[in-house]
Protein backbone atom coordinates (compact mmCIF):
# COMPACT_ATOMS: atom_id res chain seq x y z
CA UNK A 1 0.00 0.00 0.00
CA UNK A 2 1.52 3.08 -0.93
CA UNK A 3 0.68 6.21 1.32
CA UNK A 4 3.18 8.66 -0.30
CA UNK A 5 0.20 11.08 -1.78
CA UNK A 6 -1.85 10.64 2.19
CA UNK A 7 1.55 11.62 4.03
CA UNK A 8 1.87 14.94 1.76
CA UNK A 9 -1.72 15.15 2.19
CA UNK A 10 -1.21 14.96 6.28
CA UNK A 11 1.84 17.67 5.74
CA UNK A 12 -0.55 20.24 4.26
CA UNK A 13 -3.09 19.65 6.66
CA UNK A 14 -1.38 20.24 9.90
CA UNK A 15 0.23 22.63 8.35
CA UNK A 16 -2.72 24.68 7.10
CA UNK A 17 -4.50 24.13 10.44
CA UNK A 18 -1.78 25.00 12.45
CA UNK A 19 -1.76 28.05 10.78
CA UNK A 20 -5.29 28.82 12.12
CA UNK A 21 -4.97 27.60 15.28
CA UNK A 22 -1.88 29.84 16.34
CA UNK A 23 -3.13 32.82 16.62
CA UNK A 24 -6.03 31.77 18.59
CA UNK A 25 -3.42 30.15 21.85
CA UNK A 26 -3.33 32.45 24.41
CA UNK A 27 -5.62 35.19 22.61
CA UNK A 28 -7.19 36.86 25.78
CA UNK A 29 -10.95 36.87 25.38
CA UNK A 30 -11.08 33.82 23.87
CA UNK A 31 -14.51 32.09 24.87
CA UNK A 32 -14.84 28.47 26.43
CA UNK A 33 -18.02 26.78 25.94
CA UNK A 34 -18.97 23.59 27.83
CA UNK A 35 -20.24 20.46 25.60
CA UNK A 36 -22.19 17.74 27.19
CA UNK A 37 -20.06 15.62 28.64
CA UNK A 38 -18.55 19.09 29.83
CA UNK A 39 -15.30 18.99 28.32
CA UNK A 40 -14.20 22.72 26.57
CA UNK A 41 -14.86 23.71 23.10
CA UNK A 42 -13.28 27.02 21.75
CA UNK A 43 -13.36 28.17 17.75
CA UNK A 44 -10.18 27.10 17.25
CA UNK A 45 -11.73 23.64 17.88
CA UNK A 46 -14.24 24.34 15.67
CA UNK A 47 -12.79 25.65 13.35
CA UNK A 48 -9.96 23.99 12.28
CA UNK A 49 -12.01 21.42 12.20
CA UNK A 50 -14.23 23.19 9.38
CA UNK A 51 -11.30 23.92 7.52
CA UNK A 52 -10.03 20.16 7.74
CA UNK A 53 -12.91 18.78 6.71
CA UNK A 54 -12.80 21.23 4.10
CA UNK A 55 -9.70 20.35 2.61
CA UNK A 56 -10.04 17.07 2.65
CA UNK A 57 -13.50 16.69 1.11
CA UNK A 58 -12.07 19.00 -2.08
CA UNK A 59 -9.19 16.79 -2.05
CA UNK A 60 -10.63 12.99 -1.79
CA UNK A 61 -14.34 13.37 -1.86
CA UNK A 62 -15.36 10.04 -1.90
CA UNK A 63 -13.44 9.63 1.69
CA UNK A 64 -15.10 9.07 4.99
CA UNK A 65 -14.55 11.82 7.80
CA UNK A 66 -15.02 10.90 11.58
CA UNK A 67 -14.78 14.35 13.56
CA UNK A 68 -14.91 15.16 16.95
CA UNK A 69 -16.90 18.62 16.88
CA UNK A 70 -18.89 17.87 14.03
CA UNK A 71 -19.65 14.19 13.69
CA UNK A 72 -19.26 11.40 11.06
CA UNK A 73 -19.95 11.33 7.67
CA UNK A 74 -19.83 8.08 5.85
CA UNK A 75 -17.71 6.64 8.75
CA UNK A 76 -17.64 3.05 6.81
CA UNK A 77 -16.39 4.19 3.37
CA UNK A 78 -12.96 2.38 2.75
CA UNK A 79 -11.00 5.61 3.96
CA UNK A 80 -12.18 7.69 6.82
CA UNK A 81 -9.89 10.66 7.67
CA UNK A 82 -10.47 10.60 11.77
CA UNK A 83 -9.58 14.28 13.11
CA UNK A 84 -9.25 15.80 16.78
CA UNK A 85 -8.43 19.58 15.68
CA UNK A 86 -7.03 20.67 19.46
CA UNK A 87 -6.24 17.03 21.55
CA UNK A 88 -5.51 18.65 25.16
CA UNK A 89 -8.37 21.67 25.05
CA UNK A 90 -7.73 22.06 29.29
CA UNK A 91 -4.01 22.44 27.96
CA UNK A 92 -4.74 24.74 24.77
CA UNK A 93 -7.07 27.51 27.09
CA UNK A 94 -4.83 27.70 29.84
CA UNK A 95 -1.77 28.54 27.69
CA UNK A 96 0.13 25.24 28.36
CA UNK A 97 1.50 23.60 25.01
CA UNK A 98 1.08 20.25 25.76
CA UNK A 99 -1.95 20.04 23.39
CA UNK A 100 -1.74 19.22 19.41
CA UNK A 101 -3.90 18.48 16.31
CA UNK A 102 -4.61 14.60 15.58
CA UNK A 103 -5.07 13.48 12.02
CA UNK A 104 -5.43 10.02 11.03
CA UNK A 105 -6.63 8.24 8.14
CA UNK A 106 -7.86 4.82 8.37
CA UNK A 107 -7.98 2.14 5.82
CA UNK A 108 -11.15 -0.62 6.18
CA UNK A 109 -11.65 0.59 9.50
CA UNK A 110 -8.32 0.19 11.20
CA UNK A 111 -5.57 3.82 11.33
CA UNK A 112 -2.35 2.92 8.72
CA UNK A 113 -1.23 6.88 9.25
CA UNK A 114 -1.41 9.64 11.73
CA UNK A 115 -0.16 12.47 12.94
CA UNK A 116 0.29 14.70 16.18
CA UNK A 117 1.02 18.50 14.95
CA UNK A 118 1.94 20.65 18.01
CA UNK A 119 2.44 24.22 15.96
CA UNK A 120 3.73 26.37 18.86
CA UNK A 121 6.69 24.14 19.46
CA UNK A 122 6.97 23.49 15.28
CA UNK A 123 6.72 19.81 15.96
CA UNK A 124 4.90 17.25 13.72
CA UNK A 125 5.13 13.49 14.37
CA UNK A 126 3.85 11.28 11.46
CA UNK A 127 3.62 7.66 11.59
CA UNK A 128 2.80 4.72 9.14
CA UNK A 129 3.07 1.62 11.77
CA UNK A 130 6.43 0.76 10.00
CA UNK A 131 8.29 3.93 10.56
CA UNK A 132 7.90 7.24 12.63
CA UNK A 133 8.98 10.55 12.02
CA UNK A 134 9.68 13.73 13.90
CA UNK A 135 9.62 16.62 11.83
CA UNK A 136 11.13 14.53 9.32
CA UNK A 137 13.49 12.22 11.57
CA UNK A 138 12.76 8.77 12.05
CA UNK A 139 12.17 8.31 16.28
CA UNK A 140 12.33 5.55 18.44
CA UNK A 141 11.05 4.30 21.78
CA UNK A 142 13.54 4.19 24.27
CA UNK A 143 14.60 0.41 25.78
CA UNK A 144 13.39 0.48 29.37
CA UNK A 145 13.17 -3.27 30.98
CA UNK A 146 12.19 -2.16 34.31
CA UNK A 147 8.53 -0.79 35.36
CA UNK A 148 10.69 0.65 37.99
CA UNK A 149 13.14 2.70 35.84
CA UNK A 150 10.38 3.97 33.81
CA UNK A 151 8.93 7.47 33.62
CA UNK A 152 5.06 7.36 33.27
CA UNK A 153 2.62 9.35 31.93
CA UNK A 154 -1.72 10.01 31.74
CA UNK A 155 -3.16 13.17 31.27
CA UNK A 156 -4.69 14.22 35.29
CA UNK A 157 -4.57 12.86 38.20
CA UNK A 158 -8.65 12.78 39.01
CA UNK A 159 -9.93 10.54 35.44
CA UNK A 160 -7.83 7.07 36.77
CA UNK A 161 -8.84 7.10 39.87
CA UNK A 162 -12.80 7.84 39.01
CA UNK A 163 -12.83 5.09 36.58
CA UNK A 164 -13.79 1.31 37.59
CA UNK A 165 -11.28 -0.08 36.17
CA UNK A 166 -8.42 1.82 37.56
CA UNK A 167 -8.12 0.87 40.96
CA UNK A 168 -4.79 -0.12 41.11
CA UNK A 169 -3.55 3.32 39.82
CA UNK A 170 -2.14 4.60 42.63
CA UNK A 171 0.14 1.44 43.19
CA UNK A 172 1.24 1.81 39.51
CA UNK A 173 2.78 5.40 40.26
CA UNK A 174 4.30 4.22 43.28
CA UNK A 175 6.04 0.97 40.78
CA UNK A 176 7.80 3.83 38.72
CA UNK A 177 10.73 6.13 38.78
CA UNK A 178 8.54 9.15 37.43
CA UNK A 179 5.52 9.52 36.95
CA UNK A 180 4.15 13.09 35.12
CA UNK A 181 0.98 14.75 33.77
CA UNK A 182 2.34 15.36 30.42
CA UNK A 183 -0.14 13.60 28.81
CA UNK A 184 -3.56 14.07 25.73
CA UNK A 185 -1.51 13.95 22.35
CA UNK A 186 2.01 14.95 23.93
CA UNK A 187 2.35 12.77 26.13
CA UNK A 188 2.29 9.64 23.36
CA UNK A 189 4.68 12.07 21.24
CA UNK A 190 6.91 12.09 24.16
CA UNK A 191 6.89 8.11 24.53
CA UNK A 192 7.60 7.83 20.73
CA UNK A 193 10.13 10.14 20.24
CA UNK A 194 12.21 8.41 23.13
CA UNK A 195 11.82 10.89 26.15
CA UNK A 196 8.85 8.41 28.25
CA UNK A 197 7.70 5.11 28.61
CA UNK A 198 5.10 4.73 28.84
CA UNK A 199 1.75 6.49 28.10
CA UNK A 200 -1.91 5.64 29.44
CA UNK A 201 -5.42 6.75 29.14
CA UNK A 202 -8.84 4.85 30.38
CA UNK A 203 -11.30 7.08 28.38
CA UNK A 204 -10.97 7.43 24.97
CA UNK A 205 -12.61 8.24 21.82
CA UNK A 206 -11.72 7.11 18.28
CA UNK A 207 -10.19 10.56 17.51
CA UNK A 208 -8.38 10.29 20.58
CA UNK A 209 -6.63 7.18 19.63
CA UNK A 210 -6.65 6.18 15.65
CA UNK A 211 -3.32 8.40 15.23
CA UNK A 212 -1.74 7.34 17.87
CA UNK A 213 -1.60 3.37 16.79
CA UNK A 214 0.44 4.07 13.85
CA UNK A 215 2.95 6.44 15.36
CA UNK A 216 3.44 3.84 18.30
CA UNK A 217 3.91 0.89 16.63
CA UNK A 218 5.81 2.96 13.48
CA UNK A 219 8.24 3.83 16.66
CA UNK A 220 8.36 0.12 17.72
CA UNK A 221 6.14 0.54 20.57
CA UNK A 222 2.77 -1.17 21.70
CA UNK A 223 0.02 -0.31 22.13
CA UNK A 224 -3.29 -1.69 23.24
CA UNK A 225 -6.51 -1.14 25.07
CA UNK A 226 -6.30 -1.44 28.81
CA UNK A 227 -6.84 -5.04 28.78
CA UNK A 228 -4.59 -5.70 25.95
CA UNK A 229 -6.75 -5.96 23.46
CA UNK A 230 -6.93 -4.16 20.00
CA UNK A 231 -5.56 -0.45 20.34
CA UNK A 232 -8.58 0.45 17.51
CA UNK A 233 -11.31 1.31 18.24
CA UNK A 234 -11.16 1.06 21.78
CA UNK A 235 -12.08 2.94 24.89
CA UNK A 236 -8.90 2.77 26.60
CA UNK A 237 -5.41 2.89 26.17
CA UNK A 238 -1.91 1.75 27.03
CA UNK A 239 0.86 2.26 25.16
CA UNK A 240 4.31 1.23 26.11
CA UNK A 241 8.10 1.15 25.09
CA UNK A 242 7.93 -2.58 24.95
CA UNK A 243 5.99 -5.83 24.80
CA UNK A 244 8.01 -6.57 28.55
CA UNK A 245 6.93 -3.29 29.90
CA UNK A 246 3.70 -3.19 28.64
CA UNK A 247 3.21 -6.71 30.16
CA UNK A 248 4.43 -5.05 33.52
CA UNK A 249 1.64 -2.41 33.35
CA UNK A 250 -0.71 -4.31 32.89
CA UNK A 251 0.43 -7.12 35.58
CA UNK A 252 0.61 -3.74 37.91
CA UNK A 253 -3.05 -2.98 36.85
CA UNK A 254 -4.55 -6.33 37.46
Amino acid sequence: MDLTPYRTFIHELARESGEFIKPLFGQAGLAVERKDDQSPVTAADRGAEELLRARIAQRFPAHGIIGEEHGSDRPDAEWVWVLDPIDGTKSFITGVPLWGTLIALTHQGQPVLGCIHQPILDQLMIGDGQTTTLNGQAVRVRPCPKLSEATLLFSDTFTPPAHPSCQPFDDLRRHVRLARTWGDCYGYLLLASGRADVMMDPIMNPWDIAALVPIVRGAGGVITDWNGGPAYPASSTIAAGSAELHRQVRAALA
